[in-house]
């Protein structure tokens, strides 16, 4: 069983911003619990590379800013590592710089698609080159007079509305987004901290362009999509309570908390407060051993996609069917996680079935030990290291490193949380 309490790691929805927004601010900047996984250091390695000074102490990351149009040529090719955060949003600030860049990342990130960001930019006159039609890397930008845009999102997706938001910083006129649903609004509030003209009203986000943005300090909540694998694991382990502190409850982000209440897991917010604009809170979980199924579709889906995987195993475990459909988000993730979490899942005796836009999971479930394929993708990898707690018999992932992506420290956590 998992028993005691922690300090949650820094967002690295959060923490990727907090960088670049400090980079092409004017001034001093400290950011602080800042998330020191593989992800984020390679958005510090590119803006490095852009000549921006970057310091490291400890959890804490001091970032001198060179202005909105501060940023340098690049003399080498912007690798973007695994992080698809990275290379998107990085887009949009390349796209208002007037010099050329070229980006690449690791194997997963040359398989991911593009467009959804290239297509708008080169709308509002950025010219972009890359592998079929710029839908795939290695991807060159030539950056510098953009015009405004009035673009409806095709799909919900915050990586795609903030590459556009960033570029319209650049444009010589007012923009508008409209999003399909509400997607993480992390840029949205952060960026108005640092001086942009911004206003959102529900689904609509209107951006004028500005001359300069101004240095903040920022603090980094904990990342409620790191918190969900404890979550899911204190809930199914029998005896298990946990306290984790200092999680980011952005409403933007705690799908998971709804489905966990849906599904009658015995979940309590403690300490709410507000840290630098975002709400952050203390998670009590405790064993659930009566829970429900729930059918996960539409609007909340963008509120916890990157969870899915980790609801999947909790869905194994509870009486009755659980569907999870209007992901095919899942597909075009670091694996197709559709197929991963289903493949990986039956192999361990669950009653599972794959759709086309998600799956169908009959609970309760007795689960087996096994070896599991990651696909390197660090949340199917801490996934499966949950269902280890309850499994009959070990289960032995093929990689363990990519956890280090997004969770640096996690299975000592574990270990340390095991009683």
């Amino acid at each position: 069983m998992l028993k005691g309490s922690f300090e949650l790691i820094g967002d690295k929805s959060i923490s990727h911003r907090a960088i670049m927004f400090s980079s092409i601010s004017k001034g001093y900047n400290k950011i602080s619990n800042f998330l020191m996984g593989q992800d984020c250091l390679s958005t510090i390695s590119c803006f490095r590379k852009m000549g921006i000074d970057i310091d490291i102490k400890g959890k804490d990351v001091f970032v001198k800013g060179n202005g909105l149009r501060g940023l340098k040529k690049p003399n080498e090719i912007l690798d973007v590592g695994n992080s698809g955060t990275t290379i998107r949003l990085i887009m949009g600030i390349l796209a208002g710089n007037e010099f050329e860049s070229t980006l690449i990342g690791d194997e997963s990130i040359s398989k991911r698609p593009m467009k959804r960001v290239t297509d708008p930019l080169r709308t509002m006159g950025c010219k972009i080159e890359g592998k079929e039609d710029a839908n795939y890397t290695p991807i060159k930008i030539y950056g510098g007079n953009l015009r405004g845009i009035d673009y409806k999102m095709p799909v919900a997706s915050a990586q795609v509305k903030s590459a556009i938001i960033l570029a319209s910083l650049y444009a010589n006129e007012n923009s508008i987004i409209y999003e399909k649903s509400k997607s993480r609004n992390h840029t949205e509030i952060m960026l108005k901290s640092f001086g942009a003209d911004i206003n959102v009203n529900d689904l609509k986000i209107n951006i004028n362009p500005v001359d300069e943005l101004y240095n903040q300090d920022v603090y980094v909540p904990g990342d409620i999509s790191s918190a969900s694998f404890i979550i899911v694991g204190t809930l199914i382990t029998k005896g298990s309570e946990v306290l984790i502190k200092n999680v980011g409850l952005n409403k933007t982000r705690t799908g998971i908390l709804d489905v966990v209440e849906a599904m009658n897991g015995n979940i309590e917010i403690i300490n709410q407060r507000i840290v630098g604009g975002e709400i952050v809170g203390d998670l009590l979980v405790r064993y659930s051993p009566n829970l429900i199924a729930t059918t996960i579709n539409k609007d909340i889906i963008p509120r916890l996609i990157d969870e899915i995987p980790i609801i999947a195993l909790l869905a194994t475990q509870a009486e009755g069917t659980t569907i999870i459909k209007d992901a095919k988000e899942l597909k075009v993730k670091e694996s197709n996680r559709i197929k991963t979490v289903v493949d990986n899942l039956k192999l361990m005796g669950a009653d599972i079935e794959e759709l086309e836009d998600g799956m169908i999971i009959k609970g309760k479930n007795k689960l087996k030990g096994g070896k599991i394929k990651t696909f390197k993708d660090h949340r199917i990898a801490m996934t499966f290291s949950i269902a280890n707690l309850i499994s009959d018999g070990d289960i032995k992932l093929d990689n363990e490193e990519c956890i280090n992506v997004s969770f640096p420290g996690y299975l000592e956590l574990i270990s340390n949380l095991l009683k």
